[in-house]
């Protein structure tokens, strides 16, 4: 029999075999404290001017520009490139100092986020009031959008085929939108007595634009008409302009830091725009890695990645060719094939974070955790795995190393308890080319809400990770 260990000897057997979570806060040096603030607030601009995925391609391309990137389409020499398709997603790319034969380091995020569109013939009155009509689009909980203020962002193409951009609704002089809920004295029968998921109706999420008439009582249709007066005398805009307008409703306001010690993030978009902006920085620091890295950021990813500017389109099969034809050499069939083959990836999306407040749906041993770091997740789907792409151990091992090396903080976790839900990423898009991938990305509470939550400190161990990919391994 053994002889009985002595405390002591207990205690480093726990320190050498037992893996302990790790805080990020109990680890940074005051140096690197002040480092992860400063990328928060440089993070909040973003999201403040980048809340749709149209904003996000502006907002990415600026950066690309103001680093040295250059826009492929128009030629010339250079290691730095970058792509825009149909102005809903982009990619930007590092040429390293192996041929792309060898394969490329890249990193995937999406840059839509749940929100409601307009319908095609949006504008209506009822009982003295002026409407638009939406559309859901994405994964919400429909009664999060009631009685709160929202903005109007989006595209107007006019008549003339002249394309004006909206925003209204984030100065603080601008007016706000709405969708009015009802009152608890009437709500038992319609509301309170239903499963939430029949309580609040789809079509009822209609956005309050007007209140004033135009004309006299005669006049038919003078709320409507009263907004169409305006949007014409503001914008040149009229009603068939509407038809063909893409206009997407979001939560009015800017980002904000969140608790007496400012060390969240509230905000909508973070998931995914944490990751998207986490690589997107990672990737502007990296000068001369060994293999090209590439940055994607997606469209389409919160409705299936459909459409032709989602992760199901040709758009990285057509940039990757685009870096052959620049760098001289032949993009053939086959050596795409090839490169995507022996290529790594990183599906950079947002898992959710353990709820204090609602822990029965998670799993605890196997859930993220606010301000544990970078959150690395082996498989997504849901009941069985179903849709997932599932990453191998000797991926995992090779990417769980370059962060152990690089001093990056990381956990693991999975999208609540087996059988309670689940959700799905870019990763098994990507995961059809041969190539490995992993999701990985920043955790975050009450995600799919207006108002997001998370830790500077994630977002700051995110962006560490993605450097390391792309930098180091």
């Amino acid at each position: 029999m053994k002889s009985k260990l002595s405390k002591k000897k207990v205690e480093e057997l726990r320190k050498r075999l037992v893996r302990k979570p790790q805080l990020v806060w109990d680890l940074v040096r005051p140096g690197e404290k002040k480092k992860i603030f400063e990328f928060a607030e440089r993070y909040k601009g973003f999201l403040d001017g980048a809340k749709t995925e149209r904003e996000g391609v502006h907002a990415i391309e600026s950066f690309a520009k103001e680093n040295g990137f250059k826009d492929i389409t128009k030629g010339g020499g250079g290691k730095k490139f970058y792509k825009i398709n149909k102005n809903k997603n982009i990619a930007l790319a590092v040429l390293g100092k192996n041929p792309l034969s060898s394969g490329m380091n890249l990193i995937a995020s999406h840059i839509d986020s749940p929100r409601l569109d307009l319908k095609q013939n949006p504008l209506y009155e009822e009982v003295d009031l002026a409407f638009l009509k939406t559309h859901y689009y994405g994964g919400i909980k429909k009664y999060q959008w009631l009685a709160r203020p929202l903005a109007i962002h989006g595209t107007v193409l006019k008549k003339d085929g002249h394309a004006l951009d909206l925003q209204i609704g984030e100065s603080p002089k601008d007016p706000v939108f709405t969708i009015a809920d009802l009152l608890p004295h009437l709500s038992r029968k319609l509301q309170s007595d239903k499963k939430v998921s029949e309580a609040f109706e789809g079509e009822k999420l209609n956005l309050l634009v007007g209140s004033l008439p135009l004309g006299d009582d005669e006049t038919k249709e003078r709320f409507k008409l009263a907004v169409l007066e305006y949007l014409f005398s503001a914008y040149g805009v009229i009603e068939e302009d509407l038809m063909s307008a893409e206009i997407e409703i979001v939560p009015a306001g800017r980002a904000r830091d969140v608790g007496f010690d400012r060390g969240l993030i509230g905000a909508y978009g973070q998931d995914d725009r944490a990751c998207a902006y986490a690589s997107l920085e990672a990737l502007g620091g990296v000068e001369t890695p060994e293999k090209a890295a590439v940055a994607l950021f997606m469209d389409k990813e919160e409705i299936g990645s459909e459409g032709s500017t989602g992760a199901k389109s040709r758009f990285l099969e057509d940039f990757v060719s685009d870096l052959f034809e620049g760098t001289g050499q032949e993009a053939s069939a086959k050596a795409l094939r090839s490169c995507l083959m022996k290529s790594r990836a990183l599906s950079a999306d947002a898992n959710a974070a353990l709820d204090p407040d609602y822990q029965e749906v998670h799993e605890k041993r196997n859930a993220a955790r606010i301000g544990y770091g970078v959150c690395i997740t082996k498989f997504t789907g849901s009941r069985g795995k179903y849709g997932s792409s599932d990453a191998n151990a000797e991926y995992l091992a090779d990417i769980r190393r370059l962060f152990n090396g690089n001093k990056v903080v990381w956990q693991t976790g999975e999208i609540g308890k087996v059988d309670e839900g689940g959700g799905g990423t870019i990763a098994k898009f990507l995961a059809v080319y041969g190539m490995e991938v992993l999701d990985c990305g920043t955790p975050i509470l009450s995600m799919h809400s207006p108002f997001e939550i998370a830790s500077k400190a994630d977002i700051y161990m995110t962006y560490k990770a993605y450097h390391a990919f792309f930098d180091k391994i």
